[in-house]
Parts: C-alpha cells; structure tokens; sequence
C-alpha cells in the first residue's frame, strides 16, 4: 500500500470530540512522562486537535494488553454512547502476536466494532500499525497482513471510516523508534504517529512523520549481548510468565481517560 494514500485529505473538518479505543498502543506506551504516567500519540493528538476548536473533549478508553474481544465488549459500547465526531480504533495486534490466533474470530471481533462504531460518529480512523523490523515482525507477517486487508476491506463497506497506513512506515520499523521491551514505541514514535494521524485527518503538515534517521552509530558484539540479555530478563520473561498464567498487564488497570473532557 502506497504512503500517499494517507498524506492527509483536503478540507478536513473541526473535531469537537475525540474519543480513543484499543490496547497499549493507544494507552500511550512507552511514552513516559516524568510522574510514571504515559501519554502517547492519541493525548498529543487530542492536544492539537483543542488548539483548533472552543470546548474541544477528549476520552481516552484504551488499556494496555487488552485482546480484541476485551477490547469490543468493554470498550465499543462506551465509546458508541459517547457521539464523539472523531473516534479511532486500533486493535487485534495484542490477539496476532500470540502463539495460537483465531485470527477468522479476531476479523470477526473487529468487524462488529466497527459496525457499531461507524454509526455512532462522523469519522472512524482505523490503522494499519507500525511493526518493528525484525524477527517477530517476520514470524506474524502474515497474519498482520491479513488483519490489515481486513481492515482496508472494512474501511471500504461503511462511510466515514478512514485508514491510517503506518504498517508501510519505514522509519517506524526503524528499531530505534521502538522502546527497550520492543513492543512499544518510543516518544519520537508516538509523535510521528500523531502527526500521521493528524494528516490522514486532512490537516495540513507540520513535518514529515515518516523521514528516516540517520544512519545508526555500529554497535559492539558484546554490547548487542548485553542488551539482549536486559531485554530477555526484564521483559521477554515477564511477557512469557504472564501468558502462561492467562494474565495481563492491564488486569484491574481502568482507562486513563473514561469521560469525555478538557485535555
């Protein structure tokens, strides 16, 4: 799929609400801020989006490790009450990446949010997310590619749903836009896919989100070492014991943002 297609729309009209669904992504993790807390590409969107508009509202539902199913029966019929111009959904990565995947019910799951999403706003931004270069990008290629078909086939059926390609991002896959446990994006990250949003949106360009980095500085063999042993221990393992034990990191966590307000 070619980058243009989500280089932004023309005339984009004023958000007066803006309401967030999905998992970790759009929790906003790794994008920390110094009192422990994340804020992520959607709060930095929500901020552009109030500079533009008096009484502009902002919700933000999504909770770290949630699965697709989590996410459209907790989620969805909050968000569907709300009546928020704006409302984006990002979910199912959390079901891709696990060794088993129904991924026909995890379509299915995402299908019925959409249908009960779409009605319920003016715009429904959908997103094909970014995947980090490397081994674990390679060994769910597939599967990502056939949710994100999905996805584009969704978008497709009902008025008013948009799609934001970042899966084509190749700066996004750069490695050093992904956190120390690899599942999230860094800072630099969530602002470039805020930025993405906000032109898929049709608002006009603050810069390029998808400008590689420079060439990256060579890395030592022991070091490389080093920082894969880190990451096992303080992260791999952990994900490894939770699955294991069918428990998640958002067990018991409610949305940073349940209610439509001021950002």
């Amino acid at each position: 799929m070619e980058l243009e297609r989500d280089r932004g729309r023309e005339g984009a009209e004023p958000v007066r609400s803006f309401v967030a669904v999905g998992d970790s992504f759009t929790e906003g993790m790794s994008d920390a801020l110094p009192d422990g807390s994340y804020r992520g590409w959607a709060d930095v969107l929500a901020g552009r989006l109030a500079g533009h508009v008096p009484g502009f509202r902002y919700a933000n539902l999504a909770v770290r490790g949630k699965l697709i199913a989590q996410i459209t029966s907790d989620q969805v019929p909050l968000a569907a009450a709300m009546d928020a111009d704006l409302v984006t959904l990002v979910g199912g990565l959390n079901d891709v990446l696990r060794p088993r995947c129904d991924l026909p019910r995890v379509c299915g799951l995402l299908e019925e949010a959409v249908e009960r999403l779409a009605p319920s706003c003016r715009t429904l931004l959908l997103m094909r997310s970014p995947g980090r270069t490397g081994p674990v990008l390679e060994r769910y290629r597939g599967r990502m590619e056939e949710l994100y078909a999905h996805i584009d086939t969704l978008a497709a059926r009902h008025e008013g749903v948009v799609v934001a390609d970042l899966y084509a991002s190749r700066a996004l896959g750069d490695p050093r836009m992904w956190a120390d446990d690899r599942l999230h994006l860094t800072t630099e990250g969530h602002r470039r896919v805020a930025e993405a949003v906000w032109q898929r949106l049709g608002h006009p360009a603050s810069f390029d989100w998808d400008a590689p980095l420079p060439p990256p500085t060579p890395v030592g063999f022991g070091q490389r070492v080093g920082t894969n042993v880190r990451f096992a221990r303080e992260h791999l393992l952990p994900w490894i014991g939770r699955r294991l034990t069918g428990r998640s990191s958002g067990d018991g966590r409610a949305p940073k943002r349940p209610e439509l307000s001021p950002p």
